[in-house]
């Protein structure tokens, strides 16, 4: 058999290394998006919130597992509250006894006010009409009309009805003062109020709710368990603030700016497309996360840019899932999926 010429093998080489460069060059446009768009990947965060009560007890009930679903002021867990009851009650019968004394003594002071400033007037006539009498008995005892004795009586009633009306003035000023018992009464109740308020507060901050909703990420003390004060008994992910925490690479960050829009795109819906956000982008490089793409990949520098997910009330999105995502840097060109 003729083996074939020179000139023809070197002719057959170019053309398979011409369809290799071919293939190449077809396989790295087709991974590519358009000028306008970015790509990118990462997984899907969410802002942790640590639940935690304000006082030291023991957990007497854990009404949520790990994994559970919870909305904004939903009861988690329950705090030992037997003390603080008690400390409730007593507050309230406080504040019952102090709104009684209150009650009776804005009924009483008007009246013993009149009634005081009445007998000073009753006193003062009768004090009025015995000097009178005095004098005249005193000017009857010079012209011997009356006996020295009756004299020093009617002299001793007229001293007797002064006292009764310094002792009724006496009673006046007393009266007087009844407002501001009333008034101090008022300050007593308010401060009994302030109390109540505190330990119904403190009886309520035993009870640990949901600040905003999320779901249980862990669980970290145990029902029968003892707390401390601001230790954390719950994480939380607040399903409503997810993001994407992508990277780009260094030769393409200078296309992203903050709030240049953005769509996500996950394996469990690979049909919907999520609108987010840019909302930070990293002042430094940094090199590629080992869990992202090839080890090639890896050594090269990269910027991490966080994407703000704009809406995720029908919770299909959580946290840990993987995500691509396109950033469109210009407004002309039309959306696309991400090529990889």
């Amino acid at each position: 058999m003729a083996r074939p010429s020179r000139p023809l093998l070197i002719a057959l080489l170019l053309s398979l290394a011409m369809l290799a460069a071919a293939g190449l060059y077809w396989r790295a446009q087709r991974g590519k998006l358009p000028e306008g768009l970015v790509q990118a990947n990462g997984r899907i965060e969410g802002d942790h919130v640590l639940v935690s009560g304000k006082f030291a007890g023991k957990l007497a009930r854990v009404l949520v597992r790990e994994g559970d679903s919870v909305s904004a002021g939903q009861v988690l867990a329950e705090l030992d509250d037997s003390q603080i009851r008690a400390k409730v009650a007593q507050a309230e019968a406080s504040v019952a006894a102090l709104q009684a004394q209150l009650k009776v003594a804005e009924q009483q002071v008007p009246l013993a006010v009149a009634s005081a400033r009445a007998a000073r007037e009753r006193a003062a006539a009768a004090s009025a009409q015995a000097a009178r009498d005095a004098e005249r008995f005193d000017a009857l005892l010079e012209r011997g009309s009356v006996d020295r004795r009756r004299s020093e009586q009617m002299r001793l009633a007229a001293t007797a009805a002064a006292t009764q009306l310094t002792q009724a003035e006496q009673q006046v000023r007393e009266a007087e003062l009844g407002p501001d018992r009333v008034a101090a009464l008022r300050a007593q109740l308010g401060q009994a109020e302030a109390a109540l308020a505190e330990a119904r507060a403190v009886h309520n901050d035993l009870t640990l709710r949901a600040p905003s909703p999320g779901v249980v990420v862990s669980k970290l003390k145990q029902a029968g368990e003892t707390v401390a004060a601001g230790a954390p008994v719950f994480d939380l992910v607040d399903l409503d603030r997810l993001y994407l925490k992508a990277y780009i690479p260094e030769n393409l960050i200078g296309k992203v700016r903050l709030g240049q829009p953005a769509r996500l795109y996950v394996d469990a819906f690979p049909d919907a497309a999520f609108a987010a956000q840019v909302a930070t982008i990293a002042s430094r490089a940094e090199f590629t996360p080992k869990e992202v793409q090839t080890a090639d990949e890896r050594v090269k520098l990269v910027y991490a840019v966080r994407l703000n997910l704009s809406d995720n009330r029908e919770r299909k999105l959580s946290p840990g899932l993987p995500a691509d995502a396109v950033i469109r840097w210009d407004s002309a060109v039309d959306w696309q999926k991400p090529r990889w």
